[in-house]
């Protein structure tokens, strides 16, 4: 059973109850973001962005689900770029109370199936906080290898922050693919 599904607006309330929920646990992982971030209005918002953002075909959004259908997280296909590059930048999260069961490791390897297949991509990449092992390991299980360091990337939690920069390529070996 696939571990994604196509996002959806109907997603909105399950997400904000998931971003409110996880509000701790994901804020050292994640930009500052304003309380209406985490509202059923601001995910009906968020969610119809991303939709107008894939109708684009700038972004591939999807949500991470559970065999019994039940969204548990968000995986996305950010920045895609077409012509010479043909490449996007992945960004994912799954709820603290279904970490450690491969659902992760699940979606991203889904998620770049899809951008190597459908999406006609060359290249994903993907960049982590440099002590998040956790999700390091969920890149390289996917065939994801380090290629660097970003000094001061991105600003996560309130400060700029150092990332270590992974990617995996179409013509890459793969794990079980």
């Amino acid at each position: 059973m696939p571990t994604t599904r196509a996002l959806h607006p109907d997603d909105a309330p399950a997400l904000a109850d998931l971003l409110r929920t996880n509000q701790e646990f994901l804020a050292p992982f994640e930009p500052e973001r304003p309380e209406e971030w985490f509202t059923l209005a601001g995910q009906h918002a968020s969610v119809a962005a991303a939709l107008a953002q894939e109708r684009a075909g700038s972004v591939a959004a999807r949500v991470v689900v559970t065999e019994d259908g039940r969204v548990v997280g968000w995986i996305i296909a950010s920045g895609i770029v077409r012509g010479a590059l043909r490449s996007c930048a992945l960004g994912y999260w799954v709820d603290e109370a279904h970490n450690g069961r491969g659902l992760a490791t699940a979606a991203v390897g889904e998620m770049v199936d899809h951008a190597f297949g459908p999406l006609g991509l060359h290249r994903v990449q993907a960049e982590t906080l440099v002590h998040n092992a956790a999700s390091q390991r969920v890149l390289e299980r996917n065939g994801f290898t380090r290629y660097g360091l970003a000094p001061g990337y991105l600003q996560i939690a309130g400060r700029w922050q150092d990332h270590a920069m992974y990617q995996v390529l179409a013509s890459d070996e793969r794990p079980g693919r």
